[in-house]
């Protein structure tokens, strides 16, 4: 499996400082706010089992299912998978994703949620790619900028492999072209 890995773009210990800073920043804005997170199934589920070691404050949690990608390509029809459980009417959600990437799949989440008239909507997501962005929409949190590379590692996969690296690593292009 490593022999699939370019390069550690990122390492254990990097993420881990940067997710507990993040879960330390999401606290203080959010002390009286008892916010939902939402997390973006399947990527997000290691980063945020970790943020929310880091998150001292009173919060729910919730988890959506979708689909937008065929192999490494979005393909910009966004599935709904699984809706969420909770009522969000007034409360404030936290979307967390493992990759802000085209933004596309955000962007439309993010209205989609809006119709359910939430107190608020922030993004945190693990890593920003800003190169590749087609939607017009930001991370309010964001642990690292990266460069137009496909990473993998930390939740984040290829066709279902890779998540389980403790690393974020870039992916030879031999492996997915």
């Amino acid at each position: 499996m490593k022999d699939a890995i370019e390069r550690v773009l990122i390492s254990e210990e990097e993420l881990e400082a940067a997710v507990a800073e993040m879960g330390k920043q999401i606290s203080r804005d959010y002390a009286d706010k008892d916010p939902i997170f939402i997390g973006v199934l399947k990527g997000c589920f290691i980063f945020m089992a970790d943020l929310m070691r880091h998150v001292d404050i009173s919060c729910s949690m919730d988890f959506m299912a979708v689909s937008s990608y065929s192999g490494t390509t979005s393909t910009g029809a966004v599935k709904i998978n699984k809706d969420l459980s909770e009522i969000i009417e007034g409360r404030h959600l936290i979307l967390v994703e493992d990759i802000l990437d085209s933004g596309v799949t955000l962007n439309y989440l993010k209205n989609y949620l809006m119709v359910r008239k939430p107190a608020s909507i922030a993004v945190a997501t693990l890593m920003d790619k800003p190169a590749r962005r087609r939607a017009d929409i930001y991370a309010d949190y964001s642990c690292f900028e990266i460069p137009d590379a496909f990473v993998v590692g930390y939740g984040l996969d290829y066709n279902e492999r890779y998540r389980n690296l403790p690393y974020i690593g870039v992916l030879k292009p031999e492996i997915y072209s």
